[in-house]
């Protein structure tokens, strides 16, 4: 057997599935009629493995109603043979016990399968989501015009010499299918597809060229990790994320991928390197990180990033709100867009008395003009003296203690508000209201757990890998410095001690994450929430604010409630 990357074929078990080894149940129905009102029956279907056939399926079913007379026509089945057949909520728990666990095959399958699965709908059985197979996709695949200028089942049949005839009844039409699909099996045999993940990829067009780059995956392992597709000049044009390798990347070389970009990009590559990680969130904080690093062509991301937005206090005898990309420590945020931050900004001024307006203003000796939203309250004009320095300071103090989690002041009287404008009927400022505090809500309570993460200098967690082993992940001010595994039967504390031992060192940086990008605070932070996570060491406590935005999650819920009923009622 040649091993992956010594320039030979892959062996099957490290491509798929061989289709020497998979189950195909080949089926066919025979029904009143093409419409969503008509029903099944007839059920015909085969079940083959390795070219053996294993078994077979074949019931008439009562439709309750009458069979049209040229569906007799054309079937036979008539009213009598289907008098003292099973009704269909009958037949359907046998039929989806036959086919379970294998792959669907039928002629014109999305016919067939999509009768079978409105079936299940009507009578209440889930249905499976089976994977399906067309041969007359199939055959339009393989099959030149001149060979076969009809795909029918009849001169397909005729085309391959079946040993059954087709003749509108289910069994005989699905046993016809049968050697049609292993005649046409032997044909894709012969341009290398020997697996069902490759018979499924080639039956859409693929371009010769995009099948012969499909040796770039033959070195890629089956593990989790990055992979960064390489132009002619080295340069990186795409980075992506995997579980598996090897199949991720196989699948740009296949019809599987429709995406004109990527097409493109798969057309420029060379070559595909890789980094191996120990579970998914290395790999996607590695991504991450390579984003940043080379900012790739071909990524969305490298051409819209997602820069932050923060809001923060500005240095001055009286401090204004300021939308900023990078943050001081104290800041808000972040923010996915200028116009939530915008939101949030508007809703802390109301909330909080810090002046909206944009002029610096000195300690001493204000000489300035009161603005129209002096007059509208929305501004106590320190501009003009009305206001000073310590007459100030508790709005300023007001947003520190709310964004650090010591107070809820400010969110009480905006939701005060929002209660008077409904109660006097002024709707539609309510509305503006409760979407404005739900961005601020919003905005504190991610920012207060980010933070919270950020500020440990080191924690160890662990989470089960679904086969009685561990996944570590050393995170120090919110990065992943670390990431490791522990396989069923090894001991786990041994691994965390050299994991802890060879992890990066972190810095801490300015602002409310110490440095950490909020990206990747966000991902870690996911990784840790998730159900089975289990802390193994922290080097300080792990805690959340006790006044922080996390009490306000139920008032959240019955918000975006309130507002999904009103998209609802138009």
């Amino acid at each position: 057997m040649t091993k992956p990357g010594a320039g030979g074929q892959l062996a099957f078990d490290e491509l798929g599935t061989p289709l020497r080894a998979t189950t195909f149940v080949v089926f066919d129905l025979e029904t009143t009629g093409v419409s969503d009102e008509d029903t099944i029956t007839e059920f015909g279907a085969v079940k083959v493995r390795g070219g053996e056939v294993l078994g077979e399926f074949a019931t008439l079913v009562d439709p309750g109603r009458g069979i049209p007379p040229e569906v007799v026509a054309l079937t036979g089945i008539t009213d009598t043979m289907v008098y003292a057949a099973p009704r269909l909520d009958a037949v359907l728990p046998a039929f989806l016990e036959f086919i379970n666990g294998a792959v669907l095959v039928a002629h014109n399958a999305g016919f067939d399968t999509n009768f079978v699965r409105k079936a299940c709908q009507r009578h209440g059985y889930r249905w499976p989501k089976p994977a399906v197979l067309c041969t007359v996709q199939l055959a339009r695949r393989v099959l030149t015009r001149e060979e076969a200028p009809s795909c029918r089942l009849s001169a397909l049949a005729a085309l391959f010499r079946s040993s059954t005839t087709p003749n509108h009844r289910a069994l005989s039409d699905a046993r016809a299918t049968v050697d049609v699909f292993h005649s046409l099996l032997e044909r894709v045999g012969s341009v290398g597809v020997q697996t069902l993940e490759e018979l499924r990829d080639y039956l859409p067009d693929v371009t010769p060229e995009q099948r012969r780059k499909r040796t770039m995956a033959a070195h890629l392992p089956s593990t989790p990790g990055v992979y960064l597709f390489r132009g002619p000049g080295e340069e990186v044009l795409y980075v992506g994320t995997a579980s598996d390798l090897r199949r991720r990347v196989r699948q740009y070389f296949t019809a599987s991928e429709t995406r004109r970009r990527l097409r493109e990009m798969v057309a420029l590559a060379v070559r595909v390197d890789h980094v191996e990680c120990a579970h998914a969130l290395e790999a996607q904080v590695r991504e991450l990180r390579l984003l940043s690093a080379h900012k790739p062509a071909y990524n969305r991301r490298s051409k819209n990033p997602k820069q932050a937005w923060w809001l923060t206090l500005t240095d001055e005898p009286f401090p204004r709100l300021s939308l900023v990309r990078t943050p001081r420590a104290g800041a808000l945020g972040p923010f996915r867009s200028r116009g939530l931050a915008e939101d949030a900004m508007v809703a802390l001024q109301d909330a909080t008395g810090i002046r909206p307006c944009t002029v610096r203003i000195p300690a001493q000796r204000p000489g300035g003009t009161p603005c129209a939203l002096a007059d509208l309250h929305r501004c106590q004009a320190p501009c003009a003296g009305r206001q000073t320095t310590d007459e100030y300071a508790p709005s300023v103090s007001s947003f520190v203690s709310l964004v650090a989690g010591r107070l809820q002041d400010p969110l009480h009287m905006l939701e005060r508000r929002l209660r008077a404008h409904s109660a006097s009927e002024r709707f539609e400022q309510a509305g503006v209201d409760r979407d404005r505090l739900s961005v601020l809500v919003r905005a504190l309570d991610r920012g207060q757990r980010l933070a919270a993460l950020a500020e440990v200098p080191e924690l160890i967690a662990a989470r089960p890998d679904g086969n009685h082993g561990w996944e570590f992940a050393v995170v120090r001010h919110g990065r992943l410095a670390s990431a490791g595994v522990a396989r069923r039967g090894v001991p786990p504390m041994p691994v965390v001690d050299m994991l802890a031992a060879a992890a990066e060192t972190v810095l801490p940086g300015g602002g409310p994450l110490y440095g950490a990008p909020a990206e990747e605070v966000a991902l870690v932070l996911r990784w840790l929430d998730r159900p089975g996570t289990r802390m193994v060491r922290c080097s300080q406590p792990w805690t959340e604010p006790a006044m922080s935005a996390a009490s306000w999650r139920g008032w959240l819920t019955r918000a975006d409630a309130a507002r999904s009923m009103e998209v609802a009622s138009g």
